[in-house]
Formats: C-alpha cells, structure tokens, sequence
C-alpha cells in the first residue's frame, strides 16, 4: 500500500455512519493526522486498540504514539513504515434511530377482558461515550467492513429494546390495571421508564441513551371492534336499563336467527318458538320496549287487549273492572286472574 502523508476522514453525506476503516495500514512517522470534530480515531495493532486521537491535528510521533511503539518498537525518527489499522468513530449525538417490536404483545385487556395484539414504536438518541469500550464489547467481535452505519447497530440491540419495552407496557396493562385505549395518557412514563432499564445495557457497550420516546402503541382494527361492540352494548344498557336491556338483546338473537338461510320459521322453530307466537311478540316488544315514558302512563287491559290509561279503573273498550278484588279466604287478587292462587276458589 502507499504510505500514507495525511490521514483523515471529512465524513459522508449521511450522518448515520458510525465507525469508518481507514483504507491504508501503512503509516511512518511524521504524516499528519487529521481528526474532525465529532471523530475519533483510535489505532489498533493486532485486534488491540493501541493509541485514541481526539478532534485536532497531530503529527505522528513516537511521543504521541507511546502503546504503538511499545508493541511496534518504533525508532526514534526512523521513516520505516510500520502497520496499523485506523479507524474513524462518530461521536456526534444520533437522536433519529427508529425502533419498533417486531412480535406483538398479546394479553388481556384489564377492563374489557378482550384478547389484544399490542406493538409498539418509536425513537431513540444515541452517543458513543467510551470509544475504547465501543471496540473491545462490540467491533472488536464484528465483521470488518471499511463503514458500520447505525442501523447495523440498532440490529445488535433490537432484542434488548423490544424486551424491555415490551415488558414495561405489559406491566402498565396487567399489573396497574390501564387500559389498553387508556395507555397513551401513559407513554411519557413509559419512555422515561424503558430508557432507565435499558441505559444500563447500552453503557456496558460504550453508549450513552441520550433519550427513548415510545411514541405510539396500537392494536389492530379487528381487535379494537370487540371493544367497539362492548362499549356499544355498555351504552345501550345504561340508557335502557337492565330489564329492557335483557329483551332488546333476546330480540337481536331472534333476528339474527331469522335472517339466515333456514327464513323465519326455521328460524324460529330452531329456538323452539313457532312462528305464531314470534309474530305476536313483535306487538308485544311495542308495548315493552317502544317509548319509554308509555310504562309509566298506560297498561294493556287484561281482558281484550287494548291499551287504556294507567290510572282507569274501568276499561273503556270492554268494561273490564280494575277495582281491587278480594277472595273470601281474604287473598287480594291480581287483576285478570280467574282462580285464587291461595284457595283455588273461581273468581267471578
């Protein structure tokens, strides 16, 4: 190789280069060393790093090279090249590194108890803090390539923050009780969290997690339609009642049921209702669940059926008595029954 007068490295374009190989191994003493600000050069001689060059210009000396000339035996003022290998790190802060878990989390809902598929994305900062750290945990074991980007590194450390992020939103779920719709009101306390627990592995490399965003967590369309439907039923309840709530419900089954293949009395019958008496129970929801108000303003006389104000004590259709009843055993009786319930005697 050519012997070297000047060693630098102006960057790339892109920004996302972590660690550049110098081209040449060559080097004598006396060429120039030119670092740039957000570098580092660190030399290595035999898969060891040797001598680290801070931004600045240095002209390469046996006085500033004190490891390489122990390991080289460098003469002093000698022009025999000797071998090293450069490399160039980026020690600029790089805040745009993407992250997202590739499996979803799936769990239980603690308010709808429904089954969900959670991922989640977002953002992180990273910055080497230890250079000579960064090569021996992490270069030093990978395949040398003349440019290593940060994407190659997310792909190292793509475990650690899918477990760690993953582990946090299920904890926020299951153990503090939060919704999974509820769970974005939590994402700056889970970023502050994730980033905690995993400062700890990414410093054991040489970095330092400058920030950690979750920036959103979601589930698919489906699973949010059983949530959807809930709420909806939740609504329908509060607004209906219990009571009216339960026969709305009976009627959507039997609906269901007859829109299928089998028509309605097929329907009907498989429920064990004939056809008849689903017909007559379509006048009979009017009276149940049509307006809400007419319960407390009307009832349906006993006798033929029309409906007559709450308060008459005569039916004005059929003359039918509403004034209370007594059996001679002393039973009140209802309005409309033909026997006592307590002595079996004919009501007249």
């Amino acid at each position: 190789m050519a012997i070297l007068g000047v060693i630098r490295f102006d960057g790339l374009k892109s920004r996302d280069w972590l660690i550049y190989k110098y081209p040449s191994d060559s080097i004598v003493l006396g060429s120039q060393l030119i670092v740039q600000e957000g570098q580092t050069a660190i030399f290595v001689k035999g898969g060891m790093v040797a001598d680290v060059f801070y931004p600045g210009t240095y002209t390469l000396s046996t006085g500033n090279l004190p490891i390489l000339k122990t390991i080289v035996n460098l003469p002093f003022g000698g022009q025999t090249p000797f071998s090293a290998e450069i490399y160039f790190l980026n020690t600029t802060m790089k805040l745009d590194i993407n992250w997202g878990t590739t499996d979803p989390i799936q769990l239980i809902d603690p308010k709808y108890y429904v089954k969900l598929r959670i991922r989640a994305f977002g953002q992180m900062g990273l910055k080497v803090l230890d250079v000579t750290t960064l090569f021996k945990e992490l270069i030093g074991g990978m395949q040398k390539s003349d440019i290593v980007s940060f994407d190659k590194i997310k792909e190292y450390y793509r475990g650690i923050l899918v477990i760690k992020a993953k582990s946090a939103i299920a904890e926020a779920i299951i153990t503090n009780h939060i919704s999974a719709l509820e769970i974005s009101t939590q994402l700056e306390a889970l970023s502050t969290k994730v980033k905690e627990q995993i400062s700890p592995e990414f410093e054991k490399y040489g970095f330092t997690v400058a920030n950690f965003y979750v920036q959103s967590i979601n589930f698919p369309d489906e699973d949010f339609e059983k949530i959807n439907k809930i709420l909806e039923d939740k609504a329908a309840f509060e607004i209906m009642g219990d009571g009216r709530y339960a026969t709305k419900r009976s009627f959507d089954v039997y609906e269901s049921a007859a829109n299928n293949e089998s028509g309605v009395a097929g329907a009907f019958a498989a429920g064990g209702i004939g056809l008849g008496t689903a017909l007559g129970m379509g006048s009979a929801m009017g009276n149940v669940v049509g307006n809400p108000l007419e319960k407390e303003t009307t009832k349906t006389c006993v006798s033929c059926g029309k409906v007559i104000p709450a308060s008459a004590k005569f039916c004005p259709e059929c003359g039918y008595s509403y004034k209370e009843k007594v059996c001679e055993c002393g039973t009140k009786l209802a309005p409309g029954v033909k026997f006592c319930p307590e002595c079996g005697k004919k009501v007249e």
